[in-house]
């Protein structure tokens, strides 16, 4: 198993914490932090038409990074983050961020307001917390439902 991130408004943070773990060389392969929408665009193709249609903090946006990552760094999972870490000109904290691999990506998104270090920390949680469940699901599909196979 690989895993790659690519990240906006985290900055980095999703892979600083997968690599603060021991062994991690073992399976995290690289991450690109992706600020500019050109970046996005060119290094984990966004289309621009996405952007515009979508804006590029949306589901969409999220999702797309994960592939591109998947893409670019050759991995199995990949990660990512885009959004708005506080307030400003006229937009509302929000932050998608997206987990899983080329044909399968969930996302979710954050909205409340904790100030910018905190919303970035409770984002880079959050979606290392959902790919650890999404991993579990896939390699157990029965794992935490309520009704068993007898």
């Amino acid at each position: 198993m690989t895993i790659s991130t690519a990240e906006s408004c985290t900055g980095g943070r999703i892979a600083a914490a997968i690599t603060a773990h021991s062994g991690a060389s073992n399976y995290f392969q690289g991450g690109l932090v992706a600020y500019q929408n050109e970046v996005k665009e060119q290094m984990l193709g966004v289309p621009a038409e996405m952007i515009a249609e979508y804006g590029v903090v949306s589901r969409e946006v999220a999702e797309q990074m994960v592939k591109g990552a998947c893409h670019l760094f050759h991995t199995d999972f990949a990660l990512a983050s885009t959004g708005y870490a506080e307030a400003w000109e006229g937009h509302e904290v929000e932050i998608w961020v997206a987990w899983g691999r080329e044909g399968d990506v969930h996302s979710m998104c954050l909205r409340e307001d904790f100030g910018r270090v905190k919303n970035v920390e409770i984002a880079t949680e959050c979606v290392l917390d959902e790919f650890g469940k999404y991993l579990k699901m896939i390699h157990d599909p029965f794992a935490g439902n309520e009704f068993n196979i007898a």
